[in-house]
C-alpha cells in the first residue's frame, strides 16, 4: 500500500490473473456451447485478457471517497463517498485462499438486494489493513460531520498550522 498525506493507493496481488482466467473459463465451460470458447480462453485469450485487466486495476482511498477503476475495452470507474459506505465485508473462501487472495465487498446507503453490491474488490494486498483504514477514515469523516469535540480540535489544529504557513509566507514576501 502506498500512502501520501491525503490518499492511499492499494496494490493488487498478481495472482489475481490466474484466478480470473480460471473463474471466467469455468463459467464459460458450464454450457456445451461454451466448451470450445473455454478451450480458446484457456489457450491464450484468457491470459492476454487477465494481463491487461491487471495492468488497468487502480484503487485509491482519500479522506472523502473510495475510487476504483478497471476494464480493458470498457473502462469502469466507481467513486463511493465514504459517508455512504455502510459495511465493508472481508471474504476469503477456499478458492480465493488457494490463490492467496481475498475480497472486500462494500455495501452502500440505498443498497437493495436486487441491485447487488455497490463494489467488490478482489486481490488487494493487505486487504485487512485496507479495510481498517477505510473504516477509520469513514469514522473520522462522520465525527467531523457530527461536530465531535475531538474532531473539531483536530480540524482546528490543521487549520491553525495552515494559517501559520500563510503568515510566514506573507512575511517573507513583505521582506523582499
Amino acid at each position: 500500500m502506498q500512502a501520501s498525506p491525503e490518499q492511499i493507493r492499494v496494490a493488487f496481488n498478481p495472482l489475481i490473473r490466474p484466478y480470473l482466467v480460471l473463474r471466467i473459463g469455468a463459467t464459460i465451460a458450464l454450457t456445451i456451447i461454451g466448451i470450445p470458447l473455454a478451450v480458446l480462453w484457456f489457450l491464450g485469450v484468457g491470459q492476454w485478457w487477465a494481463r491487461h485487466y491487471f495492468a488497468k486495476l487502480h484503487c485509491t482511498l482519500d479522506d472523502k471517497a473510495l475510487r476504483f477503476r478497471k476494464g480493458i475495452l470498457i473502462e469502469v470507474e466507481k467513486t463511493i463517498p465514504l459517508e455512504n459506505i455502510q459495511d465493508v465485508t472481508f471474504i476469503e473462501g477456499p478458492i480465493l485462499r488457494r490463490f492467496n487472495l481475498s475480497m472486500l465487498r462494500f455495501e452502500t446507503a440505498g443498497y437493495s438486494a436486487d441491485q447487488g453490491h455497490a463494489m467488490s474488490l478482489v486481490g488487494i494486498i493487505d486487504a485487512h489493513e485496507f479495510r481498517t483504514k477505510i473504516i477509520e477514515t469513514r469514522e473520522r469523516l462522520k465525527a467531523l460531520a457530527h461536530g465531535s469535540p475531538a474532531a473539531q480540535v483536530q480540524s482546528l489544529q490543521g487549520l491553525e498550522s495552515r494559517l501559520d504557513e500563510i503568515i510566514a509566507l506573507l512575511k517573507t514576501r513583505q521582506s523582499i
